[in-house]
């Protein structure tokens, strides 16, 4: 995807010079709106028959906005004063946009397994398949059940990963983890709150055995709650389970797959200093604004946005894998390989724009793969208008950027 954004944005912003169009007003014309036909729908198949679907949820003209103000994009695009700098002749600043999309897992093919039980304490076991790589997965998914349940996300102690004894999960890939295996979690979740609530009833409806249906309960604060207020705890519940009338393990299982994979969207901006004499491009600022459905846990969500970016800075202006005739790689360590950084980074902010997408039980979508889309393109956009530099190939290397400089 990062691949294909390169082009795609940086001709759009080809035209929209060439024609004198103003690149957002350009791309707000063009963009998809909710009930269009998902594009990529008809073609992706993955070994299935492709399935037509309608995208229901885009809030990217929402995320243009929000993006816009975050940049200042209105006092900096077509502003000849801001794009040069005091005392320094030979550089020019610029500021560029990429409006993206990427997909929420494989429909029909991705699928998910949970389970969950109540402990004699009214804590939880959650087994899931899904791996945490460091994105916080195990935490969002707690989450998940801890809304259900009514409990403390401390009170759900997290099993993931081990394949001998979690559920079933297709991995943690395709941008699918809270989408599917969320889904798959709050299911089992659900499977195990609908037997809670109906023991809590009876415990509840004392010798009046319908004084309350399971349906009258809520779950909350760690106890199920009747419409007059009188509750009973989570742990009460799971001994008088284990312990008293028809005795049972109150536990619940689920899984998860869909048919459909709903798009995230995003507006990434980039902002730019060109040292026009040696080519040489200094990223400035970046900011993403992303529509990934409703946010579980808005602390890992942003980690994974700043840290998206971070990684296609490198895709935009210095990473690349270059080899000999010989076929062998010319960088072998890092070195000559460079990655950012702590004290290059450019100052990253990222913004979310909350949908609620109706195909998920939660309302999410995708937020793991997106921001690494727009970088690049929104860099090279930026190299574009701080100085008329049109590249077609990335990493905006010094060379490269001087060459498009010297060729017009």
């Amino acid at each position: 995807v990062p691949q294909g954004y390169w082009p795609v944005e940086r001709h759009i912003e080809d035209i929209c010079r060439a024609m004198g169009f103003d690149s957002i007003a350009c791309r707000k014309k063009n963009y998809l709106r909710p009930g269009e036909l998902h594009p990529f729908s008809t073609a992706w198949s993955e070994g299935r028959e492709p399935v037509p679907e309608i995208i229901q949820t885009v809030g990217l003209d929402q995320c243009i906005e929000r993006g816009k103000a975050a940049i200042g994009w209105d006092q900096k695009y077509n502003n000849p004063e801001w794009h040069t700098v005091p005392g320094a002749p030979n550089l020019r600043k610029g500021i560029g946009i990429a409006a993206v999309m990427q997909g929420t897992a494989i429909p029909y093919l991705d699928m998910g397994g949970a389970s969950i039980k109540i402990n004699d304490d009214g804590s939880f076991n959650l087994l899931v398949g899904a791996t945490d790589l460091g994105t916080g997965s195990d935490t969002v998914l707690a989450q998940m059940a801890a809304e259900v349940l009514g409990a403390d996300v401390e009170d759900i102690i997290v099993h993931s990963s081990d394949t001998d004894f979690t559920p079933f999960d297709v991995g943690a890939y395709a941008s699918s983890t809270t989408f599917i295996s969320g889904g798959a979690v709050v299911r089992a979740a659900e499977m195990a709150a609908e037997k809670i609530r109906k023991r809590a009833a009876m415990m509840l409806s004392g010798d009046d055995k319908e004084k309350y249906a399971p349906e009258d309960i809520e779950l909350r604060d760690k106890a199920a709650f009747a419409p007059d207020g009188s509750s009973v705890t989570l742990r009460e519940i799971a001994l008088h389970s284990l312990h008293k009338t028809e005795q049972e393990q109150i536990m619940g299982i689920g899984s998860y797959y869909s048919p459909v994979s709903p798009p995230p969207f995003a507006a990434q901006f980039a902002e730019v200093t060109v040292d026009v004499k040696t080519g040489k491009v200094i990223v400035d600022h970046l900011v993403m604004a992303v529509d990934s459905g409703i946010i579980v846990n808005p602390v890992t969500a942003t980690g994974q946005i700043e840290g998206g970016m971070a990684q296609a800075l490198g895709y935009a202006v210095c990473e690349e894998m270059l080899y000999d005739e010989k076929g062998q790689a010319r960088e072998k360590d890092l070195v000559d390989y460079h990655i950012f950084r702590a004290d290059e980074m450019p100052k990253m902010e990222a913004f979310f724009i909350q949908t609620y997408e109706p195909s998920h039980p939660f309302g999410v979508k995708a937020v793991a793969e997106i921001p690494m889309d727009g970088v690049a393109p929104a860099v090279g956009n930026a190299i574009a208008d701080a100085c008329g530099a049109r590249l077609f190939d990335n990493p905006a290397t010094p060379e490269r950027v001087w060459r498009a400089l010297k060729n017009g």
